[in-house]
């Protein structure tokens, strides 16, 4: 098992709640001499203790395992607050509301830190009716491509999965929508504000000297064959 927890972890959190190796024995039915050598590395907490040595901590065993105990205090669930988790073994993504502790395929995963999009990630957004439609240039092959868009409101995360030598766009419902995301495999997430992608709240961006001009840009960036 490459990922276990460590003695470390175990001296932290037992100084953390201020307890004697005595004290963690006792609640463990173990001796304060095998605490001991956990501690000091010569030796492993079976794996059946691992759930009673994560109550003890007031942990969860993903927590336990990582040596990251998150304190979420994000209670008003605000997705503008949200985190996203890609695996990148599966490409398997996770939306969470706050802080969390999650693994997949036994790799604890870190969230993603959004960027601005940049010259070689150009969203370019129109409003349609009630929708943002949100294509991006970006070449989609098997090796690089995009993989979701998401769109954030106060209350409210909407997602779109999309796929290798698919289409790079996306329609998302307006409904107050702040902040749209979007994550290329090989560069990250990449995050741009609807209204910055828009002339105006009754224009297309579509219709802007501005568009034109950035479409130009990406044209000669990426060439003719990111359209097919």
């Amino acid at each position: 098992m490459d990922l276990y927890v460590t003695g470390t972890v175990i001296r932290n959190l037992r100084e953390k709640n201020k307890m004697t190796q005595a004290q963690l024995a006792e609640r463990l039915g173990v001796s304060d001499k095998t605490v001991s050598k956990w501690e000091t590395a010569k030796g492993y907490p079976d794996i059946t203790l691992l759930e009673p040595i994560a109550k003890a901590f007031k942990v969860s065993v993903t927590e336990l395992i990582s040596g990251n105990t998150v304190q979420n205090a994000n209670v008003s669930a605000n997705m503008l607050r949200s985190k996203f988790y890609v695996c990148p073994v599966c490409g398997n993504v996770i939306h969470s509301m706050g802080e969390a502790a999650i693994q997949c395929h036994g790799i604890m995963l870190a969230p993603l830190e959004a960027e601005p999009t940049d010259e070689r990630h150009m969203a370019f957004i129109e409003k349609v009716e009630d929708e943002y439609y949100v294509r991006i240039e970006h070449s989609m092959t098997k090796e690089h491509y995009i993989s979701f868009v998401a769109a954030a409101s106060s209350d409210d995360m909407q997602t779109v999965k999309l796929y290798p030598e698919g289409s790079a766009e996306a329609r998302l419902k307006i409904r107050g929508v702040r902040r749209i995301f979007f994550y290329c495999n090989r560069d990250g997430l990449f995050m741009i504000d609807p209204v910055k992608g828009i002339d105006d709240k009754e224009s297309a961006y579509d219709d802007t000297q501005e568009r034109r001009e950035l479409e130009k840009a990406a044209e000669r960036l990426f060439g003719q064959n990111l359209r097919k």
